[in-house]
């Protein structure tokens, strides 16, 4: 049988991934930061990829919402993948 929520379950791995380099993105900046804190190219760097990671949180908040309703709606019980 097809799962009807594997749409929301690739959104949300999708954006989970994408939150992985984000993350690591954000820390080598950091690490950059530490050598040249007034380097007005990292903060803005930092600014922008703080700015990503906001927005792919907001994705992965959506997607679990979205896999729980469709789970709900098709078996009618909530379980996590």
């Amino acid at each position: 049988m097809n799962d009807p929520c594997h749409l929301f379950k690739s959104q949300y791995k999708k954006a989970k991934e994408t939150l992985d380099v984000l993350q690591m993105q954000k820390n080598q900046i950091e690490l950059d930061l530490e050598s040249n804190p007034i380097s007005s190219d990292l903060n803005k760097k930092l600014r922008e990829v703080n700015l990503d990671i906001k927005i792919t949180v907001n994705e992965l908040e959506h997607a679990n919402y979205s896999i729980e309703k469709c789970e709900i709606n098709h078996t009618g019980i909530s379980k996590k993948s």
